[in-house]
């Protein structure tokens, strides 16, 4: 086993990383930007490292400067979590090259699962099912006509690299075509530096749903069936569930012997999530393989009781696993909401801030994995998740019921959240009934407002949040050497107070002024 690992992320994702580290009795190194210096996962790890400014491009997706942290601090591991550099195969090799264990798989697997062209020509000789398609034309115009009515409108144009819906339009016409190609095209280029595009078949009702794996260095792979991420909110999922309502035995015993397929044409080794859409007939067709730990990874841990970022870390260090495919199952039903810092009500634009005021939901079958607190900066430099609410009921009804109730209770003051938008997903008649196809926010949710109820919050929560704030202690160390921390606690972020003093307490309308209380 690692005797320490660098984590090279932040927020939410970094936190759960150090723990499960702590639980192996690993010691970690967090890594921040200057704008992250008061970070939970400064606060938990071990030692702490400044990369640089708060650009990704100063400081977390810095490769250099992440190589150098791990060998000033001892590291003998790196964790990339997800985004940033997790799927980056030059910083995989870079992280061999120095010395270390790069806790995922090889970067020749990264490359190839990661471009959709080579990674879908892999799957159509492994045997995998694939979406009717064509290969890239270029800017050969009349060639993509001539594809396009091979495979039938409408067609799905999509970027050869990257992912997270950029570079993909739908077009029903040849003139819609066009302008599907170039806007795909101009949208690639600018997020990947490549705009190689190529088309698919459009299947015009399907489900989102994949399939988790796991395979060791010692030739054992296994899948731990499936989530359902059907609903997406601009091709980004934000609901995530499983097992999912749509798969039956015999689709999950298919879907997960070909997700094994797709790993082992590359030699996959660690972690990974062969995603997949299936059509209502039942047919299913590979869509990508990401080579990382998924956002929505709680939902499988949850309902099968793996830990998956433990066996992440034991996988790299050498280890076989220990688990057969005969010995997985799903028990009881998970849902995960990501919660962003965003305004539903005002189309979802970003809601930078200071969070005056944090309150966790709890009780039975919940978890929320997070990295923010009460005087917590949310940036306008970063994604907007907040954290990745989970629940866990012994059926379906009971987990929506509970995450519902988690979400209404869950308490983000000075900022705006997605939460009570996300309930009203869950609380919707097609949600319910298991009708979750991925038009299912468009559709279902298109003409969705606010409900001014929400506004209210409980007089208890104004009253605690109205405690002075005061900024938190600077945190130590800047530059590339590791951070003489003063560690942040809980008592300092609520600001001065004293056992028995009075709050003052505004029955009326609350003051949205500019004062840090409410």
């Amino acid at each position: 086993m690692f005797k320490k690992i660098l984590v090279a992320n932040r927020g939410e994702i970094a936190v759960r990383v150090i723990r499960a580290c702590r639980e192996l009795g690993v010691k970690t190194v967090a890594v921040y930007s200057e704008v992250d210096r008061l970070g939970l996962p400064v606060q938990l790890a071990d030692e702490a490292i400044c990369l640089g400014g708060a650009s990704p491009l100063e400081s977390y997706l810095k490769i250099d400067a992440i190589i150098e942290a791990a060998r000033q601090c001892g590291a003998d591991a790196i964790h990339p979590g997800y985004g940033f550099l997790a799927e980056n195969s030059a910083f995989a090799e870079a992280v061999i090259e120095a010395g270390m264990t790069f806790i995922g798989p090889s970067a020749e697997a990264i490359r190839l699962m990661g471009n959709k062209v080579a990674s879908r020509e892999l799957m159509m000789h492994s045997g995998v099912p694939v979406i009717p398609g064509a290969e890239p034309s270029g800017d050969d115009l009349e060639r993509s006509f001539e594809e396009a009515r091979k495979i039938g409108y409408p067609v799905l144009v999509k970027a050869a690299a990257g992912g997270g819906g950029k570079g993909m339009r739908v077009a029903a016409s040849e003139d819609e075509l066009q302008l599907s190609l170039e806007s795909a095209r101009r949208e690639a280029g600018n997020a990947f530096g490549d705009n190689t595009v190529f088309l698919e078949k459009y299947i015009e009702k399907p489900r989102h749903v994949e399939i988790q794996v796991l395979a060791d260095g010692h030739g054992h792979t296994i899948h731990l069936c499936e989530r359902e991420c059907s609903i997406q909110r601009r091709h980004q999922k934000i609901v995530e569930e499983a097992p999912s309502t749509a798969v039956t035995p015999e689709i999950r015993e298919a879907m997960g012997r070909a997700a094994v397929q797709a790993a082992e044409a590359v030699n996959y080794t660690n972690a990974g999530t062969v995603e997949f859409l299936l059509d209502t007939d039942g047919s299913f067709y590979f869509l990508e393989m990401n080579t990382r730990i998924q956002v929505e990874h709680p939902i499988t841990e949850m309902t099968t009781g793996v830990d998956l970022v433990q066996w992440q870390i034991r996988i790299a260090s050498g280890a076989a696993l220990t688990i057969t495919q005969d010995q997985v199952s799903q028990t009881g039903h998970a849902i995960e909401c990501r919660i962003y810092a965003e305004d539903p009500g005002n189309n979802f634009m970003p809601s930078p801030g200071r969070i005056l005021h944090a309150v966790e939901p709890s009780g039975p079958g919940i978890r929320n994995d997070s990295a923010i607190f009460s005087g917590f900066e949310v940036t306008m430099d970063y994604d907007p998740i907040l954290s990745k609410l989970v629940v866990w009921g012994e059926d379906r009804d009971q987990a929506c019921r509970r995450m519902v109730k988690a979400l209404r209770g869950m308490v983000v003051l000075g900022i705006q959240t997605t939460c009570g938008y996300l309930a009203d997903v869950i609380e919707h008649p097609a949600f319910v009934s298991g009708e979750t196809f991925t038009d299912f926010i468009p559709s279902k949710m298109g003409q969705w407002a606010a409900d001014d109820a929400e506004a209210g919050v409980p007089l208890a929560v104004l009253a605690a949040a109205g405690l002075e704030q005061r900024n938190p202690a600077a945190a130590g160390g800047s530059g590339n050497g590791a951070a003489a921390r003063t560690q942040t606690s809980p008592w300092q972020l609520c600001g001065s107070w004293q056992i028995g003093d009075a709050i003052p307490v505004q029955t009326g309308e609350a003051d949205d002024g500019g004062n840090d209380g409410a």
